[in-house]
């Protein structure tokens, strides 16, 4: 269930907060732009924040300019978002929590922490950096997301350079649109780029004295891992780990091994597996007769038969919403989040299938299952 959304007062601005979970504070910075209303709108970004809030009381907020959070008529400075989290984390009536910064946020959490080390108690900095090079290295890089976000913001044409594993994921690119138009106007975003690109915190760094956990996709290609490196290696004890993976979004394939580090970084405990309790709708396919149609086409005709399937049956789960959980043998194991996405998906597998000469047989079943880590089990 999405988190009732508030208003905390920060000078002449309110700030858009919620607050969900339960166990030690702490106070989630965003990246570039967001909206925390959006956030519930995608499944596994809920699923995501929901496994957070098992170990921690989250606070999370949209700083001035975007999302929920009042518009602003001058670009905002780092001491007025830091303002703004102390107006948070006034409003929840906390004194200090452990700081969370995600991409751009983790500049902001970085500087808070150093800043008023009283209300830090520790530090967590995921795809971040110190300074903006570590994200745009050249001007035509920068020129080009300028171009981007004055002809085609709000289109989610952007996911490739955050996801590039789920580029042709036609549910989250929707989505990401929707979080682009909710996030800020083309105008401010556009004006937010250029204030970001001024960011430089590589000279404080040394007087961050709280635990600091750094984590960092090796092959992230949005943000270098050597801005997460610069990070650890200025800030005093701090600890870095890098994890392999490309999709700068922390929900997506690294979501959880963040969640198990921060785990352990915060309460000391790590939970390898992550057990999640939910109504779920299973789809599982399973082509009939393959053994005859090995027999039949060889071993590099039926190897040609499953890519092709393969790829049909991942388009239409990316069309309908669906989640591949794995595959099994010449089947898939996915799920939906309601039986008539799975029903409709199901049908389109089916007929696609049909006219490429391979039948199938599919079972959609309704229940609670256990969402162990990437994996499910239960009586669905």
């Amino acid at each position: 269930m999405q988190p009732t959304t508030h208003y905390a007062k920060s000078g002449d601005v309110h700030v858009a907060y919620q607050v969900f979970g339960e166990g030690r504070d702490l106070v989630m910075a965003p990246g570039f732009v967001s909206h925390i209303e959006n956030y519930w709108d995608e499944p596994r970004f809920a699923r995501w924040l929901g496994k957070l809030g098992s170990f921690c009381r989250v606070i999370l907020f949209d700083k001035r300019g975007t999302g929920l959070s009042d518009r602003v008529a001058h670009l905002p400075v780092m001491d007025e978002r830091m303002d703004d989290v102390r107006a948070v984390m006034d409003a929840v009536g906390i004194e200090s929590a452990a700081q969370f910064g995600i991409s751009e946020g983790g500049s902001l959490a970085a500087l808070f922490a150093a800043s008023h080390p009283e209300r830090t108690q520790s530090l967590v900095l995921y795809g971040a950096f110190a300074r903006f090079l570590h994200w745009m290295a050249t001007d035509e890089e920068f020129e080009a997301l300028i171009s981007y976000i004055d002809e085609h913001w709000g289109s989610g044409a952007s996911l490739p350079n955050f996801a590039p594993s789920k580029a042709d994921d036609a549910a989250l690119q929707q989505w990401w649109g929707k979080f682009e138009r909710l996030g800020a106007s083309p105008s401010a975003a556009m004006a937010l780029m250029r204030m970001n690109r001024e960011i430089d915190i590589s000279g404080i760094l040394h007087s961050i004295q709280v635990p600091t956990l750094v984590l960092h996709l090796t092959d992230d290609t949005l943000i270098s891992v050597e801005g997460g490196r610069e990070l650890a290696a200025g800030i005093p004890h701090a600890r870095l780990v890098e994890f392999p993976g490309t999709d700068h979004i922390p929900f997506l394939d690294a979501g959880d091994w963040i969640l198990a580090e921060m785990r352990e970084f915060l309460t000391g405990s790590r939970s390898s597996t992550v057990i999640d309790r939910v109504l779920s709708t299973v789809v599982f396919t399973d082509i009939v007769g393959s053994t005859a149609r090995v027999d039949s086409r060889g071993d590099l005709g039926w190897s040609d038969l499953l890519k092709t399937h393969d790829k049909t049956v991942r388009q239409e789960l990316s069309n309908f919403r669906g989640k591949e959980v794995k595959t099994l043998g010449d089947g898939f194991l996915a799920t939906f989040d309601g039986p008539a996405r799975a029903i409709h998906c199901a049908s389109a597998i089916r007929a696609s299938l049909q006219r490429l000469d391979v039948p199938v047989r599919i079972g959609v079943h309704t229940g609670e299952v256990e969402l162990i880590d990437a994996d499910v089990r239960g009586i669905a």
